[in-house]
This record gives C-alpha cells, structure tokens and sequence, in this order.
C-alpha cells in the first residue's frame, strides 16, 4: 500500500484530529507516525539499516532515507548502517570519523502486517505521550483537593474519574465503610502523584488529615486569607478528630470562626467526613498548656514535661480518667498525635502513691549509703537530693540550708558520699577489667566506670570497638515500624545519655583513632543532627 497524494493529506489530517482527542500536540502524533513507517521500511530493506522517515510538516510527504555513519574499521558493528573511511570516500569527498551519509530510498509498499505494525507503534507513542501530559497535569497538584466521578470499584478499591485521567482511592484511604456507586460524585484529596512504568498513577485520600484540613480552608475564609493557621492535625477517620488553630490577628477568635455561625462551618467539614467528630483547639508554643487544651473535654490537674525523652506525664482528677483516655484510648491518642509527644495519664491517687515510693526509696538509699537515721535521711529528699552525687558534690551552701545541719555535718555528709562513690567507682572498673576492658578505652574521657563495666560486659572494650557504635546503640532512642513507634534500648541510657552526647563521644573515639579528621567528624555531627530534628516530626526514629 503506496502512500498517495490524498492519502499523505490524510495523514496531517489524522495527526490533527488524534491530537485534539487526545490533548496531545500534534508533532508527536507526526514523530510517531514517522517511527512506524520507518519500521516498516525497515521490514522491507533490512532490519540492520538506519531508515529514517521525515514527514513534511505542511504537504504530509514523506521522504524516506537511509543513513551510514562513518566509523573506524575495527570498531564496526553493522556494516548496514556503519562503513570505513576508505569506503566513505566513494559518496563523501573528505569523510571524518562521525560523518553521516544520507541518500533517499524508494517508499515502501506497506502490506496488511506492516500496516498493522504501524498502526501499533502510532497507538503505543499516542498513549505515552497521552500519560505525560496526564503526569505533566498533576505532578504539581498533589496537596489539592478535586471532585471526581465514581468509575467503577476493584477489590476495594474506587477508580475515580477526574477528567484528565483516571486515579485510585484505596479501600484504606475511605472514611469507615463508606461506599460508593458508579456515577457518584466524589471529593477526593490527591495524595501522591507517581511516574510509573504502566503510567502515572494519581493516589487519592480521604483518610489524610490534610483532607481535612484543606476542607477547612475551603470553608473557613480567615484561614485561605492567612489569618487562621491549622498548626496541627490529627484524625481517627470517620469517627473524631482534633485540629488546633492560631489566629495572627487578636480581634479574631480562631476557634470561634473555624465554628462558625451556630457551627455552620465546621457542619459542612464534619457532613463531608460522614459525622466524624472535630474538637477544635487554639494552639500554644507552652506545651504543657497545648496539651491541657488537646486533652480536652478532661480536666487536668498537673503536667510533667520530660524533654530529654519527649514524653509527658498529666495528672488528672479520678474521676476524669476515662474521659482523660476516650473510648478505646482515642482521645489521649490523638493528642498524642496533635502534640508530637507521649502522653503518660495518671490519676491523683497513682501519682501521690508514686510520688511516696519515689521519696521512701531515695531515703532508704541515703539511709543505707550515708549512715543515717531515717529522720535526717527524709529531710534531704525533701530539700530535693535524689542521688549522692548531688550531695557529695553540690554548693556546700546548700547543706547548710536545711534544718540541724552546720558546717561540720554538711562537710561529714560530702565526705561519707564521695567515699562510697569512690568504692562503687573502684568496684565498678574492676568488673569492667574482668570482662575485659582495655586501657584505651578505661582512660577515654566522658564515660564513667559504670559506663564501662556495662560497655565491657556487653563487649565492647576496646576504644575501636566504641568507635563503631552508633550513637543510638549507646542513648537509645525510637523507630517507627508499621506506623507504630518502637522503643530502641541503649547500652548506656540507664545513665541518662542522650543522643548528642553520644554522639560526641563516638566522634571523638572516631578522631582519636585517625578514621576522621576534626572537620568531617564536626560535619557527620551536623548531618546527624539535622537528620535527627527530621525524624522527629511528628515521631523520632532510631537514628
């Protein structure tokens, strides 16, 4: 089948029409009709020859042509398409290595297959093309919510139609067991917008606490305009969420006009979501107050902020503990998961009992430690001594505070501490010795020798064999796997070490021991820090 005058318009023509459907520009409907007849032309006068097809852009000629590239002898590999120098010079007056020859060939007749053959190659360059415009269109739109038209439903899965393209909801991205029919409308948020090999693949969500927040925006005017920020969002879907709101203007309650006028704002919201309850809270940078507030509807009575391990622990009235807690943990698991931190709830009672074992176990280690009668050993918990330490080495000022001791007592009191510390300490390396500590590492400055004797009975005792530890092997730290947080013990967090400190010890080792210059192990220190801060919003993982 000769290409005649018509059929050459037509072929303009067809490109024309294909790309309007398609949305697609009409040079690439052109490229991809060049490449199957090429193929095709390829059938006819071999595989192994470079045919190439140009289409003329205005009369729809094409002009078929064979090219020879001029290559050094022994590194021919298809003496179809590549020739010598020697033989170039017949067609070329002065060939050089990577000059082309290019003279035209007669078009083929294009027979039943080869015509299928091209229709195919037309078809496949249409369809990519089709998918990179489709990526092109919504690679940007990620974090938008969009309205689309239920398809169909596979496994669980809703294929919704958004006008462009097609895009997925996955079952665990739908509100509860909402379902849905084909033709129904659909507000969906898009979450990820990936090129994949089949095509770009459009992930929808209604799960996503930006769906929710995104909605508000749409809803609440003062938060599109910048006066209303969502700091924080955290959902159980299709049955509570919580969201805290700052205002930048203080004539603006951010509560107040997320609500609306008798709530009709946050009624469209919660009518989207299919009932799910939303407790709005104005934000605090105190974290203790913010948290006050994300516990709400409870009462609480005292908050203890441990920073070192991000946790929290609250007190609240008896009474308020299972409002405190919420059905099946939810309330104090969204705050939990509004605040970043972990919530430790505990009722007047178990925190008064806690606080009793607490000081009845510092006076027994002050009785037994120090030599003392009961009596006195309770007036230093009171004064707030926790360890020996603190007393062996604090202001001696700070003994003479307390009731009946004078400078004598305060001086025998240091004298006592420090020389049952210094037993422990002695008592402690030699343990370490035994289970085979090295001196590089005993006279490594910044561990203590309960330090090493946990270090060497967990083998490490050389300083090279601490130099390979990673910092969270030493301080602990958290993971998070499968979406749940998991605790990561470390050798020497009993000791209070957090992870800067054992980072700067592993760094130091690292220097000492050549594997790192200064500088590198001040950057690594960096790099290891910003990773860190990272990791940690909204969870610190194990670093």
């Amino acid at each position: 089948m000769a290409i005649t005058s018509a059929n050459q318009l037509e072929l303009l023509q067809i490109a024309d029409a294909v790309a309007r459907e398609k949305m697609i520009d009409p040079v690439l409907v052109i490229e991809a009709m060049e490449e199957s007849l090429a193929r095709a032309a390829k059938s006819r006068y071999g595989a192994d020859m470079d045919i190439r097809v140009s289409i003329d852009r205005k009369t729809g000629q094409p002009t078929f042509t064979r090219v020879r590239t001029v290559v050094p002898e022994e590194e021919i590999e298809n003496d179809k398409a590549e020739f010598p120098p020697e033989v170039a010079k017949q067609y070329l007056a002065d060939p050089k290595i990577g000059d082309t020859f290019v003279e035209e060939v007669p078009p083929v007749d294009m027979g039943r297959i080869a015509a299928q053959s091209a229709k195919q190659v037309i078809l496949q360059k249409v369809r990519e093309a089709e998918r990179e415009r489709q990526y092109e269109e919504f690679k940007d739109r990620a974090g938008q919510i969009i309205n689309g038209l239920v398809k169909r439903e596979e496994y669980g899965n809703i294929i919704v139609d958004i006008g462009a393209g097609e895009a997925v909801l996955r079952r665990n991205e739908k509100i509860g067991r909402e379902s849905y029919r084909p033709g129904d409308r659909i507000r969906v948020y898009i979450k990820d917008v990936r090129r994949e090999p089949r095509g770009p693949q459009i992930f929808l969500s209604r799960t996503a606490p930006e769906f929710m927040m995104k909605l508000f925006e749409m809803e609440v005017p003062e938060i599109y305009d910048g006066v209303i920020e969502i700091k924080a969002c955290a959902r159980d879907p299709g049955s509570r969420a919580k969201i805290a709101v700052i205002s930048y203007d203080s004539g603006i309650d951010p509560v107040g006009a997320c609500v609306g006028m008798r709530g009709s704002r946050v009624q469209a919201v919660v009518n989207e979501l299919q009932g799910e309850r939303i407790d709005i809270i104005p934000w605090n940078d105190d974290a203790p107050t913010f948290l006050v507030n994300a516990l709400q509807p409870a009462e609480v009575s005292k908050v203890v902020l441990d920073d070192e391990n991000e946790r929290i622990e609250v007190v609240v009235p008896d009474e308020q503990l299972s409002l405190a807690i919420g059905r099946r943990g939810q309330n104090v698991r969204l705050a939990s998961q509004l605040t970043g931190v972990d919530i430790d709830i505990l009722t007047e009672e178990e925190e008064s009992k806690r606080r009793q074992a607490e000081f009845e176990q510092r006076t027994q280690l002050f009785m037994e430690t120090l030599d003392l009668d009961e009596f006195f050993a309770q007036l230093l918990v009171s004064e707030g001594f926790t360890n020996l330490e603190e007393v062996a080495f604090v202001e001696i000022d700070e003994l003479l505070v307390i009731d009946g001791v004078d400078e004598d007592t305060a001086a025998e009191l240091q004298a006592r501490a420090r020389d049952h510390i210094e037993a422990q300490n002695a008592k402690a390396l030699e343990a370490a010795r035994e289970a085979g500590l090295q001196d590089d590492l005993a006279e490594f400055e910044g561990l203590t020798p309960q330090m090493l004797e946990v270090l060497a009975k967990d083998g490490v005792t050389t300083l090279e064999e601490f130099a390979k530890c990673a910092d969270w092997e030493l301080a602990g730290g958290w993971s998070v796997i499968d979406g749940q947080r998991v605790k990561d013990d470390g050798l020497l967090e009993q000791f209070k070490m957090s992870l800067e400190e054992a980072r700067d010890l592993v760094m130091t080792a690292r220097v000492m021991l050549g594997y790192v210059t200064p500088e590198e192990a001040l950057g690594q220190t960096d790099d290891a820090e910003a990773d860190a801060e990272g990791e940690r919003e909204p969870q610190e993982a194990g670093a």
